[in-house]
């Protein structure tokens, strides 16, 4: 949407945000006013993300006050400020999320060797790349929301629960799509304290861990609490709702600076192409379907991390929790399904086949979306690396046995059907293969081939289809070895 009025696209958005948050009181940034017009760009994210706006703004008025005048710097665009905004994303990604990846893999029970071929391939994941700085969308900033959950899974590996609660607070203050890993972290912790005793040390953490949370919320929403519409005004502009099922951006029709689309690899839009949902079901109902799909998608795992708590089993609940709310919560967008990639790159070093096979689907589902910001080539040489880097760390290709993909649990109590497991590691190879050429085929189709005239959506309904049909295997994949995961118990002494 670059230099086309009356929106000028996403760039221009997070640059109106700076402009908001700095001009303008705390009261006035998530109210319609005549200097904040909630049709051109309002702020839709949590305070944390403002906060970060408005620090951004500060610095920003130091260099140039023309970048963000109230109402003149509409559509402000030099090189000079593209700079200014692309630095704040490396300076957020050096700051949180890469210090967050190195020690994670720092921590593992791993050689030295291991631990830095795992943080090489999890900074080299091509999709968090593209996103926060090809398509640059950049309070969107999954690498500050996903950089504060990983400092929360760092903190709960290390068993330092509360700073783990209040580091995930801060992810969820900052991004309200972190709702997607909210019920693993509940019931982990949840999990724990009934392991200590509810009437002894459990009652103690529990309470501790309320008040944990309880200060982190009220520190990050205290200049909105001066009274009920504030926080009701806020809350409506992070959860609207009456939008539908698939609109996923803040207009009901977008427009063609808007990115946003309903084509994403999920069950909805994916069924919505034999089935025109939003025409047949009203909105009320399409919230209350896929908020009881969504739920009994998550209710086995998250009342097996309950009962049998273990760090192994946090991380793959992170996994197929995102995967659930991906697959079937409402408004979804295609670029969350960078929520479950990263909790898919901190089991890479466990799991590496179906780990960088699944990276891979997901960097080509948001394609679309890269080919409209012109990332075709970005695209390319970051996938290729990517698959070129994790083969030659982790040799995937070779772990593709029932034991190497965690299913030997799950073969065992098939017993009679344990011969079917026997050819395994070859059909997964070929399915492994079958799978990269569908998907570099459809790459390339939709790059250089035109569309029939009849079907102008042809390949982004294709790319979305075929991903969604690999993200249903890969939920049920990773649900299968959650619940037949037989070391869950031995987890703590393991560690």
């Amino acid at each position: 949407g670059a230099g086309k009025p009356p929106m000028y696209g996403d760039y221009e958005a997070q640059r109106h945000w700076q402009e908001v948050t700095y001009n303008l009181p705390i009261k006035q940034w998530y109210f319609n006013t005549s200097d904040n017009n909630l049709l051109y760009w309002g702020l839709d994210y949590p305070p944390l993300t403002a906060y970060h706006s408005f620090l951004c703004a500060y610095v920003a008025k130091l260099i140039n006050p023309d970048w963000i005048a109230l109402h003149t710097s509409r559509g402000y665009e030099s090189q000079s400020h593209k700079l200014f905004m692309r630095t704040t994303v490396f300076v957020a990604d050096l700051l949180i999320y890469i210090p967050a990846v190195i020690l994670y893999c720092h921590s593992l029970k791993e050689t030295s060797t291991k631990k830095k071929a795992s943080a090489l391939c999890i900074l080299l994941y091509p999709g968090l790349i593209l996103i926060d700085h090809g398509h640059f969308q950049y309070p969107f900033f999954f690498c500050m929301s996903l950089g504060f959950a990983l400092w929360g899974v760092l903190c709960l590996s290390y068993d330092w629960d509360l700073l783990g609660s209040v580091a995930f607070c801060l992810a969820l203050n900052y991004k309200q799509m972190e709702l997607y890993h909210s019920l693993p972290f509940f019931c982990y912790l949840l999990g724990k304290c009934f392991k200590k005793g509810l009437k002894g040390k459990g009652l103690l953490l529990l309470t501790k861990l309320a008040g944990a949370v309880l200060a982190s919320f009220a520190v990050c929403w205290l200049p909105f609490c001066t009274d009920v519409e504030q926080i009701m005004q806020v809350l409506r502009r992070l959860f609207p709702i009456d939008r539908g099922l698939f609109e996923a951006c803040m207009f009901s029709s977008p427009p063609p600076c808007c990115k946003c689309s309903d084509k994403v690899a999920n069950i909805w839009c994916s069924l919505s192409v034999l089935i025109k949902i939003k025409n047949v079901v009203s909105p009320q109902t399409q919230l209350k379907l896929s908020f009881a799909v969504t739920f009994l998608s998550l209710l086995p795992t998250c009342i097996k991390l309950t009962v049998q708590p273990s760090l192994r089993g946090f991380k793959l609940a992170l996994v197929s929790g995102a995967l659930s709310f991906f697959l079937f919560s409402f408004q979804v967008h295609e670029k969350s399904i960078l929520l479950v990639s990263v909790p898919v790159c901190l089991i890479l070093n466990e799991i590496p086949f179906m780990a960088t096979w699944f990276l891979l689907v997901s960097t080509f589902s948001m394609l679309p979306l890269l080919l409209k910001d012109g990332l075709l080539l970005a695209y390319a040489v970051t996938t290729l690396a990517f698959l070129s880097t994790c083969e030659a760390s982790f040799a995937i290709f070779d772990k593709t046995s029932v034991k190497d993909l965690q299913l030997k649990p799950f073969s065992v109590s098939l017993r009679g059907f344990v011969s079917w497991f026997k050819p395994f590691p070859r059909v997964v190879r070929n399915l492994f293969l079958l799978s990269v050429t569908l998907m570099g085929a459809l790459s390339v189709m939709s790059a250089a081939v035109h569309p029939p005239h009849k079907f102008p959506d042809l390949f982004p309904i294709l790319v979305s289809s075929v991903s969604c049909l690999h993200f249903l295997f890969f939920w049920v994949y990773f649900n299968v070895i959650m619940l037949w995961d037989s070391n869950s118990r031995n987890q703590k002494k393991a560690s």
